[in-house]
């Protein structure tokens, strides 16, 4: 199984896990996908494919030229 797979899975895995323990309110900004990238020392196209994955979960939603934001819970 390539890295990548695996990272994309562990970054949305672990942003979904500090949403669900409240770590990360809803409303909070998350970081840049570059600053993203530095902190799990991965490539944009992974943390963008897992945004995606985040998205899907409607865990996440974004605002163009304003960023990622933690979804209000529904």
């Amino acid at each position: 199984m390539p890295t990548e797979r695996v990272d994309y899975r562990r970054i949305a895995n672990d942003i979904t896990e500090k949403i669900k323990s409240g770590e990360l309110a809803p409303g909070t900004k998350l970081p840049s996908t570059r600053e993203l990238a530095e902190q799990y020392g991965v490539h944009i196209s992974t943390v963008n494919r897992s945004m995606s994955i985040l998205k899907d979960r409607e865990l996440v939603e974004g605002h163009p030229e304003k960023g990622v934001y933690v979804a209000e819970p529904e």
